[in-house]
This record gives structure tokens, C-alpha cells and sequence, in this order.
């Protein structure tokens, strides 16, 4: 049979895409306000966005939940390059805002009153996304009413993610099973300093590198390098074996074989730090444009956000391991056993 042609405009649904902007204050008797189709195509550019990022990070969950990845395969490339491009897609969502400050708050006082109870706060996909990239139920600002004004299949659209592996999860798995200490073979050049019992030589001399880079006023930082590094507790989300071979792929991010995992770590931090700008934009836009009103939805508008924007942070747990970070210079030299290891020589 022969294939019928692809036509532009089928393919891409233009006449539902195109045909969706029903602004209401274009409805009969009413006097149209010209801004309120901006904000409606906004809104709905970031909602066909957040549909593409909860896209890539499946993809990326499903890679990294497998018992075991071959650093041989393109398979760690693949999650760091779809991470990248969720990166570039927040970035474009945080320059959004800069064409919605394009309308006044008299402009947007044109047609705010017909949106009511509507509101970004019923945005399931964006909570699907914190959900699926790890932010738990227990942490969520307003946890016992973020889905009070959603429809029921939306809610178990997000309940169901939050049962299910996050990024973060697998992540922490893929991190825990890094064999740079479990064999003692690729250690067996190393000669250690302050070695305990019971210490992975290489955390004891770390211990004492990086006791002696901290100043004075940081000295607390010791008790929590110890808490984590060498009686083993967990931090947050990461266990601690997860932990220091997170820290380690930091600290020796220039061999070979730790390029992309680095990659994979600096993707989690730019991913918050994209999403955290997003919320501090947004924030700033509701005080510009309603300064202290409610929201629409009948939050308390940016107050909300900046709860909000304090409180979900879903990769703290590996920022908070730059604060172990020593000098290049200073960094114990790891043993030739460890290092023929940590190249692509086979």
C-alpha cells in the first residue's frame, strides 16, 4: 500500500493547536482584553514543555534503573545528553517570563477576575515533573492541599509518581553500585596516613586533607564530613555509599572513565538551580503584578512561591557535597592500581 504523504499542518494538529485559545473575556458582552491570549498562549507553551521535560526524564529513569549500565555503551551519554536538553528547555521557560512581563498589571487586571479559581497551581504536570525528579510528599510546601483543586485522574497521575523510582533514586542506585572501594586490589599502592580500624584508607587520609583546609569558623563541617564519610549515615535522599562515590567522581573528575558521571552530577544541580530561577522569576512577576493580592487559585500568591522556592530543592543532598571539596593540589594521589582502572585502557 502506498504511503500516504505527511502534510505540515496534519501532522501537527494545527487546527487543535491553533483552534485552543479561547480567551473568556472575548465572550459575548464582555470587553476583550487584548493580553489575556499572551497569557493563555504561555501558559500553554509551558505546559507542552513540561509534557517534552516529563518525557526526557522517563527516559532517563528507565536507562538508570537498570541493575547494571555498560560504560562501554552510549547509554550514560544518552541520560546526560536528554538532562542537557531538559536543562535548555528550563532555560527556555525561565525567558518565557520575559515576554509575559510584557503585559501591565493593568493589562492583567483586564481579564484576572474571569480566570478565578484557574490558577498555575493546578498544574499537575509540573508537580508530576517535582515527583518523578524526586521531591517527596513529606517535603512539598502546602503538602496537605497541593492537589486539593485538581481533578481525580490528575491526582493519581501524581500520586502514582510518587510512588514510583524518581531520578534521584536511581541515581543514588546507579552511585551505590561505583566499585572505586569495595575491592582492596585497587587500593593495594596506596599508603594511607591516619589510618583507623574499620576506615577505608583512603576516606582516613581524605579526613585529614580536608580537616586541614578548613578554617577555623568551619571546624563543624568535620562533624558532618564524619557523620557521612566514616560512620556511614545517610544525607537526606543519598545514602552514604552513594555519597562518597559521589564525592570521589567530584574530587577526580578529570580521569577518563569519571567524565560523564561528573556530567550526570553537574546536570542534577543545573536542573535545580534552572528550576529554582524559574520560581524566583515567577515570584517576582506575581509581586510586580498583583503585590500582595491573593492568587487566583486562592494561594497566598508570593508568599507561596517563596516557600515554595526555599523548600524544593530535590538535588540539596549533592550541592551540599561541595562543602567537602579540597584543592587539586592537595588531593591525596591515587594508587597506579586504582588509576589504570579509572582510564579507557583495556
Amino acid at each position: 500500500m502506498e504511503k500516504k504523504p505527511v502534510y505540515y499542518h496534519d501532522y501537527l494538529q494545527l487546527d487543535k493547536i491553533l483552534g485552543s485559545q479561547h480567551p473568556e473575556s472575548f465572550e459575548r458582552n464582555r470587553t476583550p482584553a487584548h493580553d489575556e491570549m499572551l497569557f493563555i498562549i504561555i501558559h500553554q507553551s509551558y505546559e507542552l514543555w513540561f509534557k517534552q521535560i516529563l518525557f526526557e526524564v522517563d527516559s532517563a529513569v528507565a536507562v538508570m534503573k537498570q541493575p547494571a549500565i555498560n560504560d562501554n555503551t552510549p547509554e550514560l551519554q544518552t541520560v546526560v545528553h536528554r538532562l542537557n536538553r531538559v536543562i535548555t528547555i528550563l532555560k527556555v521557560l525561565v525567558h518565557q517570563i520575559d515576554i509575559m512581563e510584557t503585559m501591565t498589571p493593568m493589562d492583567f487586571l483586564d481579564f484576572r477576575d474571569l480566570l478565578r479559581p484557574a490558577s498555575g497551581f493546578q498544574s499537575w504536570q509540573f508537580k508530576t515533573l517535582e515527583a518523578k525528579l524526586g521531591l517527596q510528599y513529606e517535603e512539598r510546601y502546602g503538602k496537605e492541599y497541593y492537589t486539593s483543586q485538581l481533578y481525580q485522574p490528575e491526582i493519581n497521575t501524581i500520586k502514582k509518581a510518587e510512588q514510583e523510582k524518581s531520578l534521584i533514586t536511581v541515581v543514588n542506585n546507579w552511585l551505590e553500585r561505583m566499585p572505586y572501594f569495595d575491592s582492596t586490589e585497587n587500593w593495594k599502592d596506596f599508603t594511607a596516613t591516619d589510618q583507623q580500624e574499620n576506615i577505608h584508607p583512603y576516606w582516613s587520609t581524605y579526613r585529614a586533607c580536608y580537616s586541614n583546609s578548613l578554617a577555623e569558623a568551619e571546624r563543624n563541617n568535620l562533624e558532618v564530613f564524619n557523620t557521612i564519610f566514616i560512620e556511614g549515615k545517610q544525607s537526606g535522599q543519598l545514602s552514604a555509599k552513594a555519597s562518597r562515590a559521589a564525592l570521589f567522581i567530584m574530587l577526580y573528575r578529570g580521569y577518563p572513565v569519571m567524565h560523564l558521571p561528573f556530567e550526570l552530577l553537574n546536570n542534577l544541580l543545573e536542573i535545580d538551580e534552572q528550576m529554582s530561577t524559574w520560581r524566583y522569576r515567577h515570584m517576582n512577576m506575581v509581586q510586580r503584578m498583583i503585590g500582595t493580592r491573593i492568587g487566583t487559585g486562592g494561594s497566598s500568591g508570593k508568599d507561596y512561591l517563596r516557600a515554595a522556592l526555599d523548600k524544593h530543592y530535590i538535588f540539596k543532598e549533592f550541592a551540599g557535597l561541595t562543602s567537602f571539596l579540597i584543592e587539586r593540589s592537595k588531593l591525596p594521589a591515587l594508587p597506579a592500581s586504582l588509576i589504570r582502572n579509572l582510564s579507557f585502557n583495556m
